[in-house]
């Protein structure tokens, strides 16, 4: 036996229509220079409010959207409004549970605390990759090393 939906949730939920500010107020032309009536159908960060928020038919949606952003074009009202948080001392972490602040990372062996790269030293680069910054093959001689540079004792052998 299939069970029935009852739809009492849904009506009690849409049981009051909401009406528009533009019906209430009779406006009948939307001005993009109102700014006042414009930042009505915005929510704080600039967006543009839903039809089921502010009660708006989809003609009036319509209108009040292509106003928005012909006020925004115009700079009358903003593209985004940052909202800033105000920050407490930072000594007081409590979401980072039982870790604290990070004091203890573990052993890291011999790789220092990874802050200091350092350079790569004789090595040269990493692998068969040519460094960014120097020329490839293709700008001259390319060494034993893959660097660039000649090593003497093979550029004496090149002279013979």
């Amino acid at each position: 036996m299939a069970k029935s939906r009852s739809k009492n949730k849904d009506n009690a939920r849409r049981a009051k229509k909401k009406t528009s500010i533009l019906t209430t107020e009779g406006v009948e032309y939307v001005d993009w220079k109102d700014v006042n009536l414009l930042r009505r159908f915005m929510s704080d960060r600039s967006k543009v409010r839903a039809r089921r928020v502010t009660g708006n038919d989809a003609q009036q949606q319509k209108e009040v959207a292509r106003a928005i952003k012909n006020a925004r074009e115009m700079a009358l009202l903003p593209y985004v409004t940052r909202i800033t948080q105000q920050r407490g001392p930072r000594g007081d972490r409590g979401d980072r549970g039982d870790r604290g602040d990070r004091g203890d990372r573990g052993d890291r062996g011999d790789r220092g605390d990874r802050g200091d790269r350092g350079d790569r030293g004789d090595r040269g680069p990493r692998g068969d990759r040519m460094p960014r910054d120097e020329p490839g093959p293709a700008g001259g001689e390319v060494g034993i090393e893959g660097n660039g540079e000649v090593p003497p004792d093979a550029a004496a052998e090149e002279e013979l």
